[in-house]
């Protein structure tokens, strides 16, 4: 079971109670990958990885919809050959959140969840509680997750992205550096504050539209994190603590790990 930590905020007036959202979750899909082309189509113990991360979103109970937005009409057709949800998107989105905004200008709801599509192991209560948070703290446009840092190489590592909070649990800033700085000779005494980012993102549905219009903002394009663009147009990121964060498949490592795991019969 995941246990999330939610740093305390400001007493808020709950807009609507959270049975009163409409919350979809999308799984926006790109067949080319530098490093693993075909990404979501490739097998995990019998399965495609896209199946395997649709069928976990699906979990979720307060989601009330999943859906694949993807790039290639291979990717629909392997999702709705397992009975899923699939739409064709344009080719030339720069992110994931753009190519959610094409599909979410066609679609109604409250809170649209961004689930990674490389992420066969994703915790459904991780996205319950992602919606929850958000339909809870009005002040919030974006939700998204973290966990510890507890490794020296992971902090220093570029791959992984880092994150800095407010004492509300609002984001300050990610970066791919070591951040926060410290001016200790210390390893652990960075490591004691620091934060790993888990790239999952509940939008309301508005704010993501709104962002999808704003251009690649300046730290955006130096960090290359498009959660930066969001935080430089002056909307809020309230951020949850994940006690057992996802696996991310960027490498045939990745893949073989994760492989072994799900074979082990470690998740369904």
């Amino acid at each position: 079971m995941l246990v999330f930590a939610v740093h305390a905020v400001a007493p808020v007036t709950t807009a609507s109670s959270p049975k009163e959202i409409l919350a979809i979750a999308v799984i926006p899909a790109r067949y080319e990958a530098t490093r693993l082309p075909g990404k979501p189509l490739l097998d995990i113990a019998g399965r495609t990885m896209i199946e395997h991360v649709y069928l976990r979103a699906n979990q979720a109970t307060r989601i009330n919809r999943v859906v694949v937005a993807a790039d290639d009409k291979r990717i629909v057709d392997a999702v709705q050959r397992f009975g899923g949800d699939a739409y064709m998107t344009s080719p030339s989105h720069r992110t994931g959140s753009d190519r959610l905004a094409e599909l979410m200008r066609t679609m109604e709801c409250d809170v649209v969840v961004n689930v990674q599509c490389d992420e066969p192991l994703i915790e459904p209560t991780l996205i319950d509680a992602l919606v929850d948070s958000i339909a809870q703290t009005p002040a919030a446009h974006i939700a998204t997750a973290y966990s510890k840092v507890d490794k020296e190489a992971e902090l220093q590592d570029p791959n992984t992205v880092k994150v800095v909070l407010d004492q509300d649990g609002y984001a300050l800033y990610f970066s791919r550096a070591a951040i926060p700085g410290t001016l200790s000779r210390s390893p652990a005494s960075n490591i004691s504050v620091a934060h790993k980012h888990i790239g999952i993102y509940a939008y309301r549905r508005s704010a993501l539209l709104e962002l999808a219009q704003v251009k690649p903002t300046p730290l955006e394009c130096q960090e290359n994190l498009e959660q930066l663009r969001a935080l430089e147009s002056g909307y809020r990121i309230l951020a949850i603590e994940t006690e057992t964060p996802s696996i991310g498949i960027d490498t045939i490592d990745d893949l073989e790990r994760v492989r072994r795991y799900i074979s082990n019969g470690a998740h369904a």
